[in-house]
């Protein structure tokens, strides 16, 4: 029985809420870290007629080619990227430490 609410648990997360599994979206713009090192790309979602457009980050490895989801804003149009240092970037005013922190606007609290 716990077994079973787990394996229910985990397939929810994976299909709703897993950052990793958003829509690829059309392309917004790009930036490159100062030192080459990394590029985070931006793209727009369109959700469809009941929902408003989002905006998805992706930070790209440049050397391995590794992708991976970063950030995702829901209501947003336009992705404005500025690199602070070789780690830091600021996306719509979301500051984040790549590779490691990513930001999901569901978890935010503020929105």
């Amino acid at each position: 029985m716990l077994l079973s609410i787990g394996g229910i648990v985990f397939l929810i997360y994976f299909f709703f809420y897993n950052i990793d599994r958003l829509p690829q979206g059309e392309s917004l713009t790009e930036e490159t870290s100062p030192d080459g090192t990394y590029t985070l790309k931006a793209y727009i979602i369109n959700g469809g007629a009941t929902t408003s457009y989002s905006v998805r980050g992706e930070l790209v490895t440049n050397d391995s080619g590794k992708t991976k989801n970063v950030y995702w804003q829901y209501r947003k149009e336009t992705a404005e990227i500025k690199w602070q240092d070789e780690d830091t970037v600021v996306i719509n005013g979301v500051e984040l430490d790549v590779p490691e922190e990513r930001y999901d606007y569901r978890k935010d609290g503020s929105s």
